[in-house]
């Protein structure tokens, strides 16, 4: 069988893409190969002729789904008989993209089994117009061959580690930073109307929560963090479960052995409706110093009714008193411009963040995507949702939901982690967010002030790593920031048309800008 050359081709991201990572990883054990390319890249398409892939694979957002549309289109130019395939949220919600010029298949749903039949297909010869969760153009007839998916991993241990030397190769970014991305589970039992799990399981798989929410064991999970110490930089881990609490019986395990075996600092997302006291005492003792909790929205109709997250106030009020009780750096989830919310629960999102005392508020902007049920139920509200090929590539910058309200919600928006610091300054709060001159000048000083959060974050990771002295101080750690990347950014908003002309042939520079610090990138963009 011939060995394959696949090529992934992405943007540079706020963190590590375990997702790449666990598609390399089948690839490489089938035997192919597997390399990375992140763009901006000055010589990127110089890069691609010179790896002369067999495959391209582009995994995608709604939203970004355009800009790697016209990123193809300049791979096919140089390769024009190259397979290009692509998966993620937007092709598998949107199958029809399959018929964007230049794209030979889309793949939906989980990838690892499916790209490893599909190459084999390629390397031996065979169709793969009838390879299951793949939609392929018949590159004779351009006929679309729709196939059923094939059943989820039953257990993701048998994946294996996550392939990191295909990530950290290709962006020395990810492999030199001291966090490093982990996930301990796949899906999620919750019916959140805004999420993909909800659709992923009920229109993708149509599953129950028994075979979609799946844990890794702590022993697997030990095992690949030590593993990832020994061959790259890890001083600290970021947990990025939807609910790292969603176990007992795993984070009592977890709890016991973590700090005798790992012993690094790290953090976790909790869901509030299962968080109990005991639950943040367990992720005190195994090292937790910083705990995010998704309120959402405080309006118990938009929380519940709409976005149906089945938790009470009381529940939130907990669990954040909880964390802030055990000394744990509390953070908050919440989502602005809900449909059938009103500016008064708006603010009240943000009074219910001062009430907690939250520590690092985030705040994005509602994206009804597609196929997710928040999307229906904003159009059976009677809203103007925009088409796809609209959506905005920044989902926190602007919402893609026509509100008559747009401006005052996306000023808020901007406002929000300001507020929840200092609450003295809501009285103005109202007449502010009105004021169309203030777009730019309130995510100026949101950017400023998320530079400002994440120094205080790194902060707490260096204590919790035993590191101290004046470097580690969050003021010489923001003026740091401020002074190499801060001013640059806020330049770049001011002048945005002349930034990107300026920078357009230098991508060493745009990604120096665009990431820093990973940490920053995934409050900012």
């Amino acid at each position: 069988m011939r060995r394959m050359r696949v090529l992934f081709i992405d943007e540079y991201l706020p963190q590590e893409m375990l997702g790449i990572m666990y598609l390399s990883r089948a690839i490489k054990d089938a035997g192919h190969d597997a390399k990375c390319l992140f763009i901006p890249d000055k010589d990127w398409l110089t890069k691609v002729q010179e790896y002369d892939p067999d495959v391209v694979l582009y995994s995608m957002t709604t939203g970004m789904h355009l800009y790697f549309a016209e990123v193809n289109r300049k791979v096919k130019a140089v390769l024009p008989k190259v397979w290009v395939v692509a998966g993620g949220p937007h092709p598998t919600f949107v199958p029809d993209y399959v018929t964007t010029e230049g794209m030979d298949a889309i793949c939906r749903g989980e990838g690892e089994l499916a790209i490893v039949d599909f190459l084999n297909r390629l390397a031996e010869g065979r169709s793969v117009n009838d390879c299951q969760n793949f939609w392929v153009k018949d590159r004779e007839t351009g006929e679309i061959h729709k196939n059923e998916v094939r059943p989820i991993v039953p257990k993701l241990e048998d994946l294996g580690f996550p392939d990191r030397d295909v990530v950290y190769e290709a962006g020395a970014i990810y492999r030199n930073t001291d966090r490093k991305v982990f996930v301990t589970q796949r899906g999620c039992p919750m019916p959140c109307s805004f999420c993909f799990h909800h659709a992923w399981k009920k229109k993708v798989y149509g599953v129950r929560n028994s075979e979609y929410v799946r844990k890794r064991s702590v022993s697997h999970v030990i095992d690949e963090i030590n593993d990832v110490r020994r061959k790259y930089n890890l001083k600290f881990v970021h947990f990025v479960d939807d609910i790292f609490n969603l176990r007992n019986d795993w984070l009592e395990e977890f709890a016991e052995r973590f700090p005798k075996e790992v012993g690094l600092p790290f953090d976790a997302i909790l869901m509030a409706n299962m968080t109990t006291e005991r639950h943040i005492e367990l992720l005190k003792k195994a090292g937790c110093v910083y705990a995010r909790v998704a309120f959402e929205a405080a309006s118990d109709y938009v929380r519940n009714a709409v976005f149906k997250k089945h938790t009470t106030r009381q529940q939130l009020t907990d669990a954040a008193g909880w964390i802030k009780k055990h000394g744990i750096r509390l953070g908050s989830l919440n989502m602005l411009g809900g449909p059938g919310g009103t500016m008064e629960d708006e603010f009240d999102t943000v009074r219910l963040n001062i009430e907690c005392k939250v520590d690092h508020p985030l705040v994005s902007l509602m994206q009804p995507y597609p196929e997710f049920e928040i999307n229906d139920m904003t159009k059976d509200m009677g809203f103007a949702v925009s088409g796809y090929d609209d959506f905005p590539q920044k989902f926190n910058r602007t919402t893609s939901i026509h509100y008559d309200n747009k401006i005052e919600i996306e000023n808020l928006h901007k406002l929000f982690p300001i507020l929840v610091r200092f609450p003295s300054l809501m009285p103005i709060a109202p007449r502010l967010v009105k004021m169309r001159f203030m777009q730019k000048p309130l995510l100026i000083s949101y950017m400023l002030f998320s530079e400002w959060m994440v120094a205080e974050q790194a902060k707490i990771y260096s204590r919790a790593q035993g590191l101290s002295g004046p470097r580690y101080w969050a003021t010489s750690d923001f003026v740091y920031r401020l002074a190499t990347k801060g001013v640059l950014r806020v330049y770049s908003v001011l002048f945005a048309r002349f930034f990107d002309r300026f920078f357009s042939n230098s991508g060493q520079m745009k990604v120096a800008l665009q990431m820093g610090d990973e940490r920053v990138v995934a409050h900012m963009d």
